[in-house]
């Protein structure tokens, strides 16, 4: 599943590329699965629309939309919101119209611009939502976003909880965005061990991994993201953090540190990878 660097990767090159632009028309598939929104209503409410931005909320990507004829994108408050999350394998794409038209394709957005923006999905695992924020709250994410959370609110968010720091990284209610790739690597440079308890790290170890964290982060998003499976951006390239990896997916190879084999074991169900030797 695409995490927060490669969001944050697609939702960069779509206002890069879409910003100010305007949707003609608005095609949807006849699968039902990535509709949070029926179809009918998505077109309606997206048909000539204005994109005054797009922007990453936690793992979901948000069109922020306006009327027709919107010419100070700068200052016009949002009517609307589109809203994209990815899924397993879902992908957003800018292309042109006569370009091939890969299969699981669900959605095409026509833009004034001759400029197409599709969404492709093979096992539909992604959901598309529209929203009249004039009607009703716009989208927010459930927890803190961890590119911007200080020293104190993040220890608070772990304080006297039992449950692995991997496990805890990983609920989207306490921090939005953070996926499997990112917590094995913040934890392996901030050396904690996954299934160390949450609520037993000190104030240190706790800063140390808020750091990491960020820095892992920051530093993926600049490398476009990890290209480990599906994923790609904007404009159909892949990422390359996936070859600064220290531990995701290097199961019995050498630390890049220490040379001890990585091991991977399984915190909350999900495959995760440290360092023996280097975490403790």
């Amino acid at each position: 599943m695409p995490e927060l660097p490669e969001v944050e990767t697609i939702a960069r090159g779509v206002h890069e590329l879409l910003r100010g632009d305007r949707i003609v028309q608005a095609w949807f598939s006849s699968h039902r699965e990535p509709f949070k929104t029926p179809p009918a209503r998505q077109t309606r409410g997206l048909e000539g629309r204005t994109i005054l931005a797009v922007e990453r909320i936690g793992k979901h990507i948000v069109c922020a939309l306006g009327s027709a004829g919107d010419e100070d994108i700068l200052v016009k408050k949002p009517e609307a919101q589109w809203i994209v999350h990815l899924g397993m394998t879902g992908r957003l794409l800018v292309t042109i119209p006569d370009g091939p038209v890969a299969a699981h394709t669900h959605a095409r957005l026509s833009m004034a611009s001759g400029k197409e923006l599709r969404f492709v999905d093979p096992r539909r695992f992604g959901r598309l939502e529209f929203r009249d924020v004039r009607r009703g709250a716009g989208f927010n994410a459930p927890g803190d976003e961890p590119l911007k959370i200080g020293a104190e609110q993040f220890a608070a968010l772990f304080h006297g909880r039992k449950l692995a720091i991997k496990a805890a990284l990983l609920n989207q209610s306490l921090l939005a965005g953070v996926g499997n790739i990112y917590a094995d690597e913040s934890l392996f440079r901030a050396g904690i061990r996954p299934r160390r308890r949450a609520g037993s790290l000190t104030r240190a170890e706790l800063e140390r991994l808020r750091l990491a964290l960020r820095e892992v982060l920051e530093h993926a998003i600049r490398l476009g993201g990890s290209s480990v499976s599906d994923y790609v951006d904007a404009e159909g390239v892949r990422g390359f953090f996936q070859l600064e990896h220290c531990v995701y997916l290097r199961t019995g190879l050498a630390c890049r540190i220490c040379q001890t084999p990585i091991r991977r074991i399984l915190v909350a169900g999900r495959g995760t990878h440290y360092c023996p030797k280097c975490q403790r």
